[in-house]
């Protein structure tokens, strides 16, 4: 894709973190499935149907600028899912596990926080009010899932895995 502009920019990251996010739909069932602390569990089963809104989101935004949904392949959440990936497969103790798997969670989301920051940033540049109100919606949900996965780790995962 030949980029002269903000908008080309802007239509290149939304299909990267589109694909971003149905990468993430297909590693959360496995985070959860390796959780061991039934918060933590929860906490990956809630935040796969908030992944599921978010890509509804972004496709609002394809439809509102009258394209369709389409995918680049997100190189940066492949990496990050590979590290959950191999950590799911080493031989650690359950808490360790759920430990590494917040910070896996951890990666993921901030990725998310900057990758939804700027697509709001460039709507508003663009003067794209409707695509900004969706992606700060989905920011200020990255932002809380964020907290929560601290929050959890600071209270009780971290402490078990010591």
């Amino acid at each position: 894709m030949e980029m002269k502009s903000l908008q080309d920019l802007f239509v290149d990251t939304l299909k990267d973190t589109y694909d971003a996010e149905h990468q993430i739909t297909k590693a959360l069932p496995k985070m959860a499935k390796a959780a061991n602390n039934p918060e933590l569990k929860m906490g990956f089963e809630q935040h796969l149907k908030q992944t599921e809104e978010h890509i509804k989101r972004l496709e609002q935004v394809f439809e509102g600028m009258g394209k369709k949904a389409t995918r680049k392949t997100c190189a940066g959440m492949k990496g990050l899912l590979e590290e959950g990936s191999e950590l799911i497969k080493e031989d650690a103790e359950p808490e360790v596990l759920d430990a590494g798997l917040i910070a896996a969670a951890q990666k993921v989301e901030h990725y998310e926080i900057s990758a939804y920051g700027t697509l709001n940033a460039y709507a508003n540049q663009l003067g794209d009010n409707k695509a900004a109100k969706l992606f700060q919606q989905t920011l200020e949900e990255e932002k809380m899932t964020d907290e929560k996965l601290t929050q959890l780790a600071m209270s009780s995962v971290n402490v078990e895995a010591v």
